[in-house]
């Protein structure tokens, strides 16, 4: 399996409608299969849900071109894993060293809510993206459904491993897992989540990742 789908790929069929409408109301947006973004040589994966309508499926890019991106990329930057300056489009020059970003499902869902045929037809393809890095040791999911899908690809059982904002998870294949919040805009209007919160959480994943090392 590769560890990319293909922009049109067809394994679910609600997604596969959904796009071809989109295609008609929005011709100019990406409307496919999204690939992930960042350093072959990675050493971390960040690991989000799916791409936004008007952010991801409209560029081509994960978490590139929506609110969440902004603080994602920015928090990134901040912490020394981005050179370049983010301008929410993939030709923007934006490049990220020690890190990869990729999407639980790979296409826009109706709602941004996939559903678990949906999680489970794309998981061969973030298992394959994480064998594909040699130098991984660190996962970083964004929100509860992440963390559970980054659970169940590894075969474990959940209530062994409880989502929680900054929670580190030693998992038995040699990976660390750590959670956070999702970046999205109602977390932070909510005040869910805190440009500081957020930091802490990268915090976590650079003290794992120097821990692995």
């Amino acid at each position: 399996m590769p560890p990319e789908p293909a922009a049109d790929c067809a394994l679910c069929p609600r997604l596969v409608e959904f796009r071809r409408d989109n295609q008609i109301k929005h011709p100019t947006f990406f409307n496919g299969a999204v690939p992930s973004f960042g350093d072959e040589n990675a050493k971390f994966l960040v690991v989000g849900l799916a791409p936004g309508l008007k952010g991801a499926n409209q560029t081509g890019r994960p978490f590139t071109g929506d609110y969440a991106g902004d603080l994602l990329f920015k928090c990134l930057h901040t912490m020394g894993w981005a050179s370049g300056t983010y301008d929410k489009h993939p030709d923007d020059g934006f490049t990220l060293s020690d890190v990869m970003i990729t999407n639980a499902v790979r296409c826009v869902p109706p709602q941004n809510k996939p559903i678990g045929e949906e999680i489970n037809n794309c998981r061969p393809f973030l298992i394959s993206r994480m064998e594909s890095l040699p130098n991984l040791k660190v996962l970083l999911a964004l929100g509860k459904i992440a963390h559970d899908t980054t659970i169940r690809t590894f075969g474990l059982r959940q209530v062994s491993y409880k989502f929680g904002h900054e929670a580190v998870h030693h998992l038995p294949n040699g990976l660390t897992l750590v959670d956070s919040y999702h970046c999205s805009r109602y977390n932070v209007n909510t005040g869910v989540l805190t440009e500081e919160m957020f930091l802490s959480a990268l915090g976590r994943v650079k003290q794992e990742i120097r821990r692995a090392s």
